[in-house]
């Protein structure tokens, strides 16, 4: 059998523009022949694939799978919308969301085994070829419950269950499971309007309060009051800080009188016990992927 140098490998990376693990595999293949391996690359999809893994994707779906106990949410994207509405990417995204309740993270899912037989990062590089699109499996977000449901909500879908905002809200209680349900799709569609960052006070990162309230300080010091006046319109303001980012603290959308907390605790009369919002999640199609503006001049 021939050496794989690492020149080899560079050099049909070069070429092909495919990953160096599918370079290697392809030279191991091809006994280190270079034409037969870009050759090998071609047929399997994959020098087509690298070829458009440059091009930004931004469009594609967002879905949403429940479980036991367990949601999970998945981001698959392409470049355009159109594709978004093909039936095969369509079927793609749904195939990985079921296989996505069983892997703990990202990677485990990329090699999660489908129906096929293919791996869900092999059928990924089989439609970018077949569909002519760089296609991406972006993230994955679980939020499981030990008794109680998690609620799921896809705001603008394009198909059941598949959209462009998946939202899952975990709720702890050991009343009625059906109501909880209610009350947990009613919080979810809040988070898809209001768009929380936090779940309550005490999860809001240490980073995120101090970098406001040197803001806030900032803003209360240009008003020229002593610094004890200062610190307490620092905490005023906190507060308002709160209402704006912790899901609990915010204003019910669906009321747009009572916080979050208050309708949780008055549903819990309904639902039988006590009621805990242990956790949620929200995704948003494409959000903080950098996409290219067109120019027309």
């Amino acid at each position: 059998m021939a050496e794989i140098t690492a020149a080899l490998v560079k050099e049909l990376r070069e070429v092909s523009g495919a990953g160096m693990m599918d370079c290697k595999k392809a030279l191991a293949e091809n006994e280190g022949n270079l034409e037969q391996a870009v050759d090998w690359l071609r047929k399997k999809g994959l020098a087509a694939a690298a070829k458009k893994a440059g091009r930004v994707a931004a469009e594609g779906l967002v879905a949403v799978v429940s479980g036991d106990k367990k949601g999970v949410l998945v981001e698959v994207n392409s470049e355009t919308d159109f594709v978004a509405r093909n039936d095969q990417f369509q079927g793609f995204v749904s195939g990985v969301a079921q296989q996505a309740l069983g892997a703990s993270d990202l990677e485990a899912l990329k090699n999660a085994k489908l129906p096929d037989g293919q791996t869900v990062a092999e059928k990924l590089t089989h439609l970018v070829a077949t569909i002519g699109e760089n296609m991406n499996l972006r993230r994955m977000a679980t939020v499981s419950v030990k008794d109680g449901v998690v609620a799921t909500y896809m705001h603008n879908a394009t198909v059941p269950n598949m959209g462009k905002i998946g939202v899952l809200v975990g709720l702890e209680s050991t009343g009625d499971k059906a109501k909880l349900a209610a009350l947990g799709k009613q919080i979810a569609m809040h988070v898809a309007a209001a768009n929380p960052s936090a779940l309550d006070i005490k999860s809001v990162s240490q980073a995120e309060l101090d970098r406001e309230r040197a803001v806030l300080s900032e803003q209360a010091r240009a008003s020229g009051k002593p610094e004890e006046i200062i610190a307490k319109m620092v905490e005023g303001r906190l507060r308002k800080y709160y209402e704006d980012v912790v899901l609990l603290e915010q204003l019910y959308v669906i009321d747009g009188e009572s916080r979050v907390k208050q309708v949780v605790e008055k549903a819990a009369k309904e639902i039988g016990a006590p009621v805990t919002v242990t956790g949620f999640a929200r995704m948003a199609l494409g959000e903080g992927i950098a996409k290219e503006q067109a120019d027309a001049a």
